[in-house]
């Protein structure tokens, strides 16, 4: 396996996984550095920045999602941040949790669901727009890097059962989104420090509304 020593330590105090899950995760990594240069999955896909910047990134998601949800939506899917790398958790964590990811790129949708086969992961793969694929009511629903946060939350709603949670990764400009994104909806949100950005945030919302509808 490829995985860096540095980030091994990281996930494993992250959470430890056995060593089948590792090897799930290094199957994707290598993947995303043989098909990258083709459909541009990620800037740079050399193994040990994938590791670092996308794999750590996105396992660090899990410890802030109830392990008793049973569906969990990842919106914008790409190159499977964070969708995949959580499934690949989940397979050993929360086995009776599955997933829908949502990605219009149909080259990139190709690539996650022969990945997600591969694995052997609960995954569905919907090659579709966000706003036009089948409301999925999910427990969890996350997005990475996908848009601003008020026109981030009208997509999250589409998919989001009444009392879900909504993950979602933000760069350093999350407050001005958040108040941004306060004229349009209602919702509680809690904001966690990256373990790999200390500029980026990780929002946990609940009780999401339109305010129209209050």
């Amino acid at each position: 396996m490829t995985v860096p020593a540095d980030v091994g330590a990281k996930l494993h105090k992250l959470m430890p996984v056995s060593r089948e899950t590792l090897e799930r995760l290094d199957h994707l990594v290598q993947g995303i550095a043989k098909w990258s240069p083709q459909i541009n999955l990620v800037a740079d896909s050399r193994p040990e920045t994938v590791w670092s910047r996308h794999v750590l990134d996105c396992a660090q998601l899990f410890r802030y999602c109830d392990p008793t949800a049973r569906h969990w939506c990842d919106l914008g899917a790409g190159g499977g941040f964070p969708g995949l790398v959580v499934a690949c958790l989940a397979a050993e964590k929360a086995p009776g949790m599955r997933f829908a990811l949502i990605e219009s790129d149909r080259r990139k949708a190709a690539f996650l669901l022969l990945t997600a086969r591969e694995l052997g992961l609960a995954c569905r793969v919907l090659p579709e727009r966000i706003e036009a694929a089948e409301r999925q009511g999910a427990d969890i629903v996350s997005a990475r890097a996908l848009a601003p946060l008020s026109r981030l939350l009208g997509l999250v709603e589409r998919h989001l059962a009444p009392r879900g949670v909504a993950l979602l990764q933000k760069g350093q400009r999350s407050i001005e989104e958040i108040i941004a994104a306060q004229r349009d909806w209602a919702f509680t949100v809690e904001s966690f420090d990256s373990i790999v950005d200390g500029e980026s945030r990780i929002l946990r919302v609940t009780d999401l509304r339109s305010v129209d509808a209050n």
